[in-house]
């Protein structure tokens, strides 16, 4: 058994790779929820989703994001729609009393459906209202995750980290707002001053992820701030990555990041945006894959091949090292 942890695009790159050593049956991927939004009142879980598309066979790989050759007529007659009506461009959060309001899992991350500003596709929106019907039907969202799963014929088992409302909220000095505003409606454009996980302290890692952390853990090369934060976050997730052997992919080289803010975010709050920072970062890991050409020295095992990952060959190889770090850890 192993479990990966998932959030961005990183490790679900990674998860192309495992049948070079993993038994993909043998596999649990919790995901992070911190980035869901409840949009026009359905839930959207994008970090749930890029690993539900990938494993089904169905995920844009262009942009990972939504489903391959999606359609977009009901997205775009939202803007035509809010256009002629005289609204503004979205993003518009429900009103203070309302984010608290109603379904308790969608809490201080609803956005109204008017002026949708994340471009969801006609089959993808398929996916939030069926997950948002069986919330509403009295399924948890571990529940409704397996369910959907199912239907995506996914080998490996598919968690979210919480059945419990959390929101990743970015400090920035345009003010604070919800992670999807600041790397979708603004591309990352205002100065992070700090990073919040609102709900965290009071939500729990289901029993199904507790006993997933008893196993081995990867973490991909994933931001460490929004995509792997809100995991951590969580009571007693650190301690029991305390206890089990951790290995984690880099997302730098050096200080040059794949892709994403992480350079930023981490930035943001207080970490070194390098293989360093992400070390420092991860105090809880026993060893590290590195890419050949980062030549940071850690404190802890290393393991280096080329971490770049365009395609399944390339995820193969970064697997292979995850293994090999597992033998030195």
């Amino acid at each position: 058994m192993v479990t990966f942890l998932a959030g961005g695009t990183g490790t679900p790159k990674l998860l192309d790779g495992v049948d070079a050593t993993f038994d993909p049956t043998e596999i649990t991927v919790v995901a992070n929820t911190g980035d869901d939004v409840a949009l026009g009142g359905h839930l959207v879980c994008p970090d749930l989703d890029t690993v539900l598309f990938s494993g089904g066979g169905v995920l844009d790989r262009k942009t990972w994001w939504g489903i391959d050759g999606d359609t977009t007529a009901t997205h775009d007659e939202l803007a035509r729609l809010a256009d002629a009506a005289g609204f503004d461009a979205g993003p518009r959060y429900l009103s203070p009393d309302r984010q608290t309001a109603g379904r308790r899992i969608a809490r201080w991350r609803r956005f109204s459906g008017v002026a949708e500003f994340m471009e969801i596709g006609d089959r993808d929106r398929a996916v939030h209202v069926t997950r948002t019907s069986l919330l509403d039907e009295g399924l948890t969202l571990t529940e409704v995750t397996r369910t959907l799963a199912d239907a995506f014929g996914l080998d490996y088992t598919l968690l979210p980290m919480s059945d419990d409302p959390v929101a990743t909220i970015v400090h920035t000095d345009a003010g604070a707002m919800h992670f999807q505003e600041y790397w979708v409606a603004r591309r990352a454009d205002p100065a992070v001053e700090d990073v919040e996980f609102r709900g965290s302290g009071a939500a729990e890692p289901t029993a199904a992820v507790h006993d997933a952390l008893d196993a081995p853990v990867v973490i991909g090369p994933s931001n460490p701030v929004t995509s792997v934060g809100p995991i951590r976050a969580l009571p007693g997730v650190d301690d029991a990555l305390a206890e089990t052997t951790v290995v984690a992919v880099s997302p730098f080289v050096e200080d040059e990041a794949f892709s994403g803010p992480a350079a930023a975010l981490m930035r943001g709050v207080g970490l070194d945006p390098s293989t360093a920072g992400v070390a420092d970062a991860y105090p809880f890991v026993d060893a590290f894959v590195l890419d050949s050409d980062d030549g940071t020295d850690l404190d802890r095992p290393v393991v280096r091949t080329e971490t770049l990952i365009d395609g399944p060959d390339d995820a193969r190889r970064v697997v292979r090292a995850v293994a090999d770090a597992f033998e030195v850890a």
